[in-house]
């Protein structure tokens, strides 16, 4: 990890593959907003400020990042005075803004806009979680609808704990879709089934 000192208020942190094998982090990872993911940003502040001296108490920041083709992470931290921030960070209590739907039913529907997003889905998973998908649900499809791809993900298991980081994942590659009773009703009558029942496995053996 290389931590550099922009100018008083903006620090940027590098860390390479190494330092994200470590401590077990991805883009993803980084971006769901997990606890893991607020102790592991909260770690790299407390070590900006032991070795840079950039003091984030009684501040709020904003954190911007960039995956690198090659692997690595470039982080710039901003810090602003309290009354004049208008973002979503604060040192003690990380929260990245994002929206995450959560799933209250059995079934539910991700919306992708191209197919090459949806492989990147199945690659992510394939690469962090996958091995804990058969837990997941019972039926995964994929339809092909006015040139967008929608996963319908059919008898989830509410209780299980992969859930929230599966809803926390997806949401960075596809939309969630409201009603899905409703909407897959649509799909199968108008939609094209281009994967049926395990349409993620089916992706990575044969497109990623």
């Amino acid at each position: 990890m290389k931590i550099e000192k922009l100018n008083d208020n903006k620090i940027r942190i590098t860390l390479n593959l190494t330092d994200l094998e470590e401590n077990h982090i991805d883009f993803h990872t980084f971006m769901s907003n997990s606890i893991e993911s607020q102790k592991i940003f909260l770690d790299m502040l407390d070590k900006a400020e032991r070795e840079v001296g950039f003091v984030t108490d009684d501040y709020r920041v904003m954190i911007e990042a960039l995956a690198m083709s090659d692997g690595n992470f470039v982080l710039t931290v901003t810090r602003f005075e309290a009354e004049k921030s208008n973002t979503t960070y604060k040192k003690r209590k990380v929260n990245i803004k994002r929206k995450v739907n959560e799933i209250d039913n059995k079934k539910a529907i991700y919306c992708f806009n191209t197919f090459d997003e949806y492989c990147s889905f199945c690659n992510f998973l394939n690469n962090n979680i996958l091995k804990y998908m058969n837990d997941f649900a019972d039926s995964m499809s994929l339809f092909e609808y006015n040139s967008k791809y929608y996963l319908v993900i059919s008898n989830i298991h509410i209780n299980t704990n992969l859930l929230k980081t599966f809803c926390s994942s997806i949401t960075e590659f596809a939309r969630f879709i409201e009603d899905a009773n409703l909407f897959e009703n649509k799909l199968l009558e108008y939609g094209n089934l281009i994967m049926k029942d395990n349409a993620i496995n089916t992706c990575i053996n044969h497109f990623c």
